[in-house]
């Protein structure tokens, strides 16, 4: 199709392009799910989402296109930016609480709320996109990776553990986070952690074609170890910062 522009948001789904006021997307085993999830957040009036407009004669999903931009990788983001993640985070699982496809789980889960899955307008997230690891299950499950993607990071460069700590504790204000999930956040965290190197571990053993190559999954693989190392061993430091 003529004026396809391809576009690089999202690490996993290949494949994605702009025509216009649209995007294009695979149709993939998730589809049915999200084509409903998109359909009720719109009725809900949550607008951090694209909206879900069928499909085209190529069987790919049309989804309105949200302007702004997608960060092309991890990066430290200002207080600002962390607390409008949070709040942004928050609506969703409002949106989607007690939701026939939450069952009988909290909410729905967007279960990738990195920012490479964000998209900001004026430098402030704004919306999500690439729901196709949506599904029902407890909103911890997305706080704690949001907290690990926009906080956390072991790079000899990163920010100190205390400093990072406190972006967690701002995150988890945003949120509207209660006392009891608090104590538990860096739990989440950690699962999420190893949860992220399984994953790709479990891809690496799949048949080819992978969705990267072998050594760019290795490396995903070992730095969500890394990653996972570096928040227990300053553990005390992260849930003291949620006291």
């Amino acid at each position: 199709m003529k004026n396809e522009v391809p576009l690089s948001g999202g690490r996993i789904t290949s494949g994605v392009v702009r025509i216009g006021d649209t995007v294009r997307r695979p149709v993939t085993a998730s589809s049915a799910f999200v084509a409903e999830l998109l359909g009720d957040l719109r009725r809900q009036g949550f607008a951090g989402a694209p909206r879900h407009l069928g499909f085209d004669e190529a069987n790919r999903e049309i989804l309105s296109y949200l302007p702004g931009w997608v960060p092309a990788r991890f990066q430290r983001w200002t207080d600002l930016q962390v607390a409008a993640a949070g709040s942004l985070l928050r609506a969703f699982h409002d949106a989607t609480r007690a939701s026939r496809l939450a069952g009988r789980h909290p909410v729905v889960c967007h279960h990738d709320p990195g920012p490479n899955n964000t998209v900001f307008t004026d430098d402030v997230p704004v919306a999500f996109i690439d729901f196709d690891t949506a599904a029902p299950g407890d909103p911890l499950e997305d706080l704690g990776y949001m907290a690990w993607t926009w906080c956390i990071s072991s790079k000899p460069d990163a920010p100190p553990a205390a400093s990072q700590a406190a972006q967690v504790r701002i995150l988890a204000g945003a949120y509207g986070l209660d006392d009891a999930s608090r104590s538990r956040l860096i739990d989440a965290v950690l699962d999420r952690q190893m949860r992220n190197a399984r994953w790709w571990r479990h891809h690496l053993m799949r048949p080819s074609p992978h969705v990267a190559d072998d050594h760019e999954i290795a490396e995903r693989i070992r730095w969500s170890e890394r990653e996972h190392a570096y928040t227990l061993t300053n553990r005390t430091t992260f849930d003291a910062a949620l006291d």
